[in-house]
C-alpha cells in the first residue's frame, strides 16, 4: 500500500528520532517495566499503530510467543524497514509490518485485542480519522492505550471525544485506557474522574 498521509516526517528526521530513542533506552532502561503495566498475555493480536523504529513491537512480540501476533503499523517506509532488520536479527516471526496510507490499513476487521497508540498521536493532524481505523481494528472486547506523548492530557482527552468512538475507562499518569463505542446510538461516557497524583 502507498503512503500518503500529512504526518509522514522527512528520513533524516526520522534517522534521528530511531536514533535518539536507542540511545535513551540503553541510558535509561524503563521500556520493560512500563510494557509490564499493559497486563499482555501470550496469544493475544496487538496492534503497535505508529511503531516507528520498534522499540515497542520487538518486546510485544517476545511476550506474545508463538501463538499470538503483531502488527507494526506506520506511515514511514522506514520504519517498517527498521522493524524488518530486527525481525530478522532477533529471530521474530510474529510480528505483520504494515505500512499505512491516509491512517488506513489493510487489517482486516476487529482483530486487535490490544490497540497502542504511544508516543505519536500529538503529531497527528487528523485524530478522528485515525481513531476511527483504531476503532475498526479493535476486536468488540478490545483496549486502546494511548499516551499524550508532546502534548497536554486535556489535548489527548478531547481527541478522544471528538472521534466519538471510543470511552476513556481508565486514566493514569502514564496513558489512557480505552474501549470501543460499538453502538453508536451508545453515548460516549468519556472519561472516569482523574486519579490522585499518587495512582501509577
Amino acid at each position: 500500500m502507498a503512503t500518503d498521509n500529512p504526518d509522514r516526517m522527512p528520513d533524516l528526521a526520522f534517522r534521528l528520532m530511531a536514533a535518539t530513542m536507542a540511545v535513551k533506552d540503553q541510558l535509561f532502561p524503563t521500556l520493560n517495566k512500563r510494557i509490564e503495566g499493559f497486563s499482555i498475555q501470550s496469544g493475544m493480536t496487538l496492534v503497535d499503530y505508529g511503531c516507528g523504529p520498534g522499540r515497542y513491537t520487538t518486546q510485544f512480540a517476545k511476550i506474545l510467543g508463538d501463538t499470538g501476533k503483531v502488527y507494526a503499523v506506520d506511515v514511514h517506509e522506514l520504519a517498517l524497514a527498521y522493524v524488518r532488520r530486527k525481525m530478522r536479527e532477533q529471530g521474530l516471526r510474529n510480528i505483520v509490518p504494515v505500512l499505512a496510507s491516509r491512517y488506513q490499513t489493510d487489517i482486516p476487521d476487529n482483530v486487535g485485542d490490544m490497540i497502542f497508540a504511544l508516543d505519536m498521536i500529538f503529531g497527528v493532524k487528523e485524530p478522528v480519522t485515525l481513531l476511527g481505523e483504531l476503532h475498526r481494528i479493535c476486536c468488540q472486547e478490545g483496549v486502546l492505550i494511548v499516551d499524550d506523548g508532546h502534548q497536554s492530557r486535556e489535548r489527548t482527552i478531547q481527541m478522544i471525544h471528538q472521534s466519538d468512538q471510543w470511552t476513556i475507562e481508565q486514566e493514569s499518569r502514564d496513558h489512557l485506557r480505552c474501549v470501543p463505542v460499538r453502538n453508536r446510538s451508545e453515548p460516549n461516557l468519556g472519561t472516569l474522574p482523574r486519579p490522585s497524583a499518587a495512582q501509577p
